[in-house]
């Protein structure tokens, strides 16, 4: 159990109001996804496609509890910058050299808030023909007016606060913690 004068030092003297999700609960919510995942494709190519940078610990933790084939590959995007609200705007930063059709793609993402990344994102791989396209998001704010159709996976709903840890961050920082907070 961490304490405060733990979650000081972590967070380099910043404060976080409280902690959403702790370890153990992150830790037995991203084993049972690897289970529905690994259930939901008996067989074909699976591809676990991550979004960076936010994903990069849950997908880690995520591909583990998928008992099956897979291959791992990225895309890198940006809707946020340094803001605490995402701009609308999606640039690709990075694109995966995977081959992508035919194969059943798992896109991992850290939340989904407005849904305009996720919608974007979709658009593009569903235009490179793969087999199936499933939409695997940590958390879950809820919150956006057309959701991404191809959400099926879903670690938790997100209260409507800016969350940092366990990957996500604000301007880079918190991503190393291993719980989620919500920041002051």
């Amino acid at each position: 159990m961490l304490d405060i004068a733990d979650i000081t030092r972590r967070t380099g003297g910043r404060t976080v109001k409280s902690i959403v999700f702790d370890e153990e609960t992150i830790a037995r919510r991203v084993a049972e996804l690897g289970r529905e995942i690994t259930d939901a494709y008996p067989d074909g190519e699976l591809l676990v496609l991550g979004l960076l940078k936010g994903s990069f610990i849950f997908l880690s933790d995520l591909v583990r509890q998928i008992h099956r084939p897979l291959q791992v590959d990225f895309l890198v995007a940006t809707s946020y910058g340094n803001d605490t609200v995402s701009s609308g705007r999606v640039r690709l930063l990075y694109d995966p050299e995977t081959e992508l059709a035919g194969k059943h793609i798992v896109l991992v993402e850290d939340i989904i808030d407005t849904g305009t990344t996720m919608k974007r994102l979709t658009e593009v791989l569903r235009a490179r023909h793969p087999g199936s396209l499933a939409i695997c998001t940590l958390l879950d704010k809820n919150i956006a007016p057309e959701p991404p159709e191809a959400v099926r996976f879903v670690g938790f709903p997100a209260p409507p606060a800016f969350l940092v840890g366990y990957g996500l961050d604000h301007a880079e920082d918190f991503r190393h913690l291993p719980f989620i907070a919500d920041l002051e």
